[in-house]
């Protein structure tokens, strides 16, 4: 019979993720069951103060296990990390945080015998020698950046501790994330949701990356019904555990931007490749997720069309 999770504690509840991840784990678990933190120098909006909210900084471990204690924490879903742009600008950075926080969160996720650890990976743990087309879960794993690197490492270090001490960790190899309620905060697939932005507001948007660069990306209510579905899942059913492919839609920045066109007459654009393309260029351009689909029953709700539409919708409504 699979363990309940009772108190949840989010860490990274600000980021892109985290703000969308949080309110949804409260409305199905209860606000006072899912404690979230934040970084200092991150201000949580209205809606995270509906619940416990904490500072919280994933290199302090005694504050950690601190929090795990004071609110009698079973499972936490960590967003702590120093995405692949930014990794590059500050790798020594990525790796604390990516790494050696999540090695800390394991460490007392064995001291506190927690229920569920969950972790997003990513499409960044993908080298050059993946196929471009469709690629597979099982592969060779060579990323060409320190964020890939970091989360290579992480789905080693979830598995081992899930083999080695039974601790029952999670985690699933995201791509591009495209939400209307926060901006990402330094990765190669910004793109997707700046132009969003851009194109409201100015009407006009110049890609970073080349028109044909055709990337794996999921809709915001697909990432979080991911997350979710996974912890939820029975671990009887699960042959994987830390690195899940997940795959939503695949599309190019100018499918994209055209599609956009579409709903915003007279959207004008460009494209103009910078240090960013390398990145983009060694990541696969679709991903196959057959065991997500077959050991948890993973399908997305959102398509290209559908996204566009309801992002543009939500965001003209945030940015009047």
């Amino acid at each position: 019979m699979e363990a309940e999770m009772d108190n949840i504690m989010v860490i990274g509840a600000t980021g892109q993720i985290g703000s969308e991840l949080t309110p949804a784990l409260r409305e199905k678990y209860g606000n006072e069951s899912v404690v979230a933190t934040y970084l200092l120098t991150e201000e949580p909006d209205e809606e995270l103060a509906r619940g416990p909210l904490e500072k919280l900084n994933i290199l302090n471990r005694d504050r950690m296990a601190g929090l795990i204690e004071k609110y009698d924490i079973d499972s936490v879903f960590n967003l702590a990390a120093i995405l692949s742009a930014k990794g590059e600008k500050f790798p020594a950075k990525a790796f604390q945080v990516n790494v050696s926080g999540f090695f800390d969160l394991l460490e007392l996720g064995r001291k506190f015998d927690l229920t569920r650890i969950m972790i997003p990976s990513s499409i960044g743990v993908f080298g050059p020698e993946v196929p471009t087309k469709n690629a597979p879960n099982e592969t060779v794993l060579r990323p060409t950046s320190m964020y890939g690197v970091t989360k290579v490492t992480d789905e080693l270090l979830g598995n081992y501790y899930f083999q080695k001490f039974g601790l029952d960790v999670r985690g699933l190899r995201l791509p591009g994330i495209i939400s209307s309620k926060t901006l990402p905060g330094g990765g190669t697939t910004d793109y997707a949701v700046e132009v969003f932005y851009e194109a409201i507001k100015e009407g006009h948007y110049t890609f970073f990356v080349r028109e044909d660069t055709t990337l794996p990306l999921m809709y915001m209510p697909d990432c979080v019904k991911s997350l979710i579905d996974l912890a939820e899942a029975d671990l009887d059913n699960l042959e994987h555990h830390c690195d899940f492919n997940v795959s939503s839609m695949s599309f190019s920045a100018g499918e994209l931007a055209r599609k956009i066109e579409e709903f915003i007459p007279g959207f004008t654009y460009d494209f103009q490749p910078d240090e960013r393309q390398e990145i983009a260029d060694s990541w696969p351009n679709s991903i196959d997720d057959s065991p997500a689909r077959e050991e948890w029953s993973w399908k997305p709700n959102y398509g290209l069309e559908s996204m566009v539409k309801d992002m543009i919708e939500k965001l003209e409504a945030k940015l009047q």
